[in-house]
């Protein structure tokens, strides 16, 4: 199945997520994060923060919280099991803090192939916002292979 250039501008559904303490020290743990900045809530204040900092990446964590987030993709005739991680990019626009409620707004911004389709790529944009204030950006590369014995 070939993506069709026609998808570029459509959009998932959108959703909130709220940002709690406890995700967030077990994001830090479980990504080897030291920094008490990030499990402690006296350092974080201490640092000048209101409540425990959002680490880099975690929008993408936060992004898979939607409901079906593989439901964009078979709505699009995509096999799930087709799909791989290309590369993620985070542009930060201002601190997120634990007890934030972040609003999730993403659009198909590209589509292409290589290796003669049997490569496809779908690029999407995440513009994160807390009550319309610019938080961050996510730009997500997905590749879709051809899967064994599906023609192209």
């Amino acid at each position: 199945m070939q993506l069709s250039p026609s998808i570029v501008g459509s959009r998932v559904p959108e959703h909130d997520a709220l940002v709690e303490r406890g995700r967030l020290r077990f994001f830090a743990k479980a990504t080897g994060q030291t920094d008490p900045l990030y499990t402690d809530l006296d350092a974080a204040e201490a640092a000048g923060h209101r409540d425990l900092p959002v680490p880099p990446t975690f929008f993408f964590c936060l992004d898979m919280d939607r409901p079906n987030p593989s439901g964009f993709y078979t709505e699009l005739g995509i096999d799930p099991r087709s799909l791989l991680h290309g590369e993620e990019e985070f542009t930060y626009h201002a601190m997120a803090y634990a007890g934030d409620t972040l609003h999730f707004r993403t659009t198909v911004t590209d589509v292409y192939a290589k290796k003669g389709g049997a490569l496809q790529f779908l690029v999407r944009t995440t513009e994160v916002t807390r009550d319309g204030e610019p938080i961050a950006t996510l730009t997500n590369n997905v590749v879709i292979r051809q899967l064994p014995g599906a023609s192209a």
